[in-house]
């Protein structure tokens, strides 16, 4: 049994409260449709991130982790090495282990880009980017690829920053990309959602939800009532597991 253990090929996804989690489902479903009967995926459900350096000691065959709600800044100051991008956009959800030394990399960014393009149209000029964390931060940083300008968008607004309270018609009209960065409306909490003038929207919008289950979120399901095109998180989730596979066996 212990030979067994040892020749394994690990992966995990690290975060907290990560039982709903969508990548442990999509890399078993991976290595069992590839015949990869050695490699497996699991949760780490840390309280703290500093639990971090307890995972690699005892456990020399994982090879790689993807990184979830709340640790994709946090993780980065236990990491041997970050790639360019990620230390540009400020927040990391893949890395990959080479012996003893670990490398942070983003391909929530990858995934952001490759999912939305298809939607946007020409009179896509400005976005709302609603909540602050690690994932908002690669949104961000697409967005200014693209040539799209930005507000975020926070409970709690930092310098240039929004509160919700300041979004009016005139900024909405103006703003004819959402993004919803945040939790609210992840299952079982599916009548959550961001808290702006839904009646504002209109058939020039574009909202997009980084949740992926449900498929319609109540934050998308009103956008849609509205008259606004909608896309969930499910196809940005797919590209950027299968950039993080890519990373790992490169």
């Amino acid at each position: 049994m212990e030979k067994t253990e040892r020749d394994k090929i690990r992966f995990g996804l690290i975060g907290k409260n990560i039982s709903y989690s969508f990548s442990r489902g999509y890399f078993t479903k991976k290595f069992s449709e590839m015949g990869l009967k050695r490699h497996s995926y699991e949760n780490f459900d840390m309280e703290r991130i500093d639990m971090f350096k307890d995972l690699l000691e005892p456990n020399g065959n994982i090879k790689g982790f993807n990184v979830t709600i709340p640790y994709k800044e946090q993780i980065m100051p236990f990491l041997s090495k970050i790639d360019p991008e990620a230390q540009a956009i400020g927040a990391v959800n893949t890395i990959k282990i080479n012996g003893n030394k670990t490398e942070g990399f983003n391909t929530d960014a990858y995934g952001f880009q490759k999912s939305i393009e298809p939607y946007l149209k020409e009179h896509h000029k400005k976005a709302l980017i609603l909540g602050t964390g690690g994932a908002s931060k690669a949104v961000a940083f697409v967005l200014n690829k693209l040539g799209i300008s930005h507000k975020f968008v926070s409970r709690n607004p930092k310098d240039n920053q929004l509160n919700y309270t300041d979004l009016n018609q005139e900024v909405l009209l103006q703003h004819t990309v959402i993004i919803n960065c945040t939790p609210l409306g992840t299952y079982p909490n599916i009548q959550d959602k961001p808290d702006i003038p839904y009646n504002f929207i209109t058939s020039h919008h574009l909202l997009f939800d980084l949740i992926y289950n449900p498929e319609k979120t109540a934050f998308l399901l009103a956008g849609e009532q509205h008259g606004g095109k909608i896309s969930n998180g499910s196809k940005m989730l797919q590209f950027q597991a299968e950039k993080s596979w890519e990373i790992w066996n490169s």
